[in-house]
């Protein structure tokens, strides 16, 4: 059991740090490239910004995310751990608010991304590409602190695991 679970433990941290890093920097270029382009009045920079964020949640956040969650559950089988106990809880209740979360700012990113493609300049965005792109940022803050207390569960254990 010993280097079955080091494996699966050593991959379930390199897929924490994936989804924290792309977390990141996906929340940091888009947000960043959005104002930027905003102020430039520059289509283009915008449609790629947009584009590129699709797919780099679709090819490195949400595979890390899927792995996330089926490693962390073939580690507690490893362990012994109960399917409920405090712990457990806290822990599935911060990934459904997280998935809560998450799961709309995939389908805004690419209501955004599909808007911008069809727009002829910035100046004709509608407004609602604006109220979007907002409610993208604050769930994605959201999911972003679930996704930081997680790592605090995961690390500390200050919860009842057994």
């Amino acid at each position: 059991m010993s280097d079955a679970y080091t494996l699966w433990k050593a991959a379930h941290v390199v897929s924490a740090t994936v989804v924290f890093g792309t977390g990141l920097g996906i929340a940091y270029f888009t947000w960043f490239g959005y104002r930027r382009a905003m102020r430039a009045g520059d289509l283009g920079a915008l449609r790629t910004i947009l584009r590129l964020t699709v797919i780099a949640d679709a090819s490195l956040t949400a595979p890390a995310v899927a792995f996330q969650l089926a490693s962390g559950l073939v580690l507690m089988r490893l362990l012994g751990w109960p399917w409920v106990s405090p712990w457990s809880i806290a822990v599935l209740g911060l990934v459904a608010l997280a998935g809560a979360c998450w799961l709309p700012v995939l389908a805004m990113q690419v209501r955004l991304h599909r808007t911008a493609a069809r727009a002829p300049s910035i100046a004709t965005l509608p407004a609602a590409f604006h109220r979007w792109f907002g409610a993208w940022f604050v769930l994605g803050v959201a999911a972003f602190a679930a996704t930081l207390a997680l790592f605090y569960l995961m690390v500390a254990k200050p919860l009842a695991v057994a």
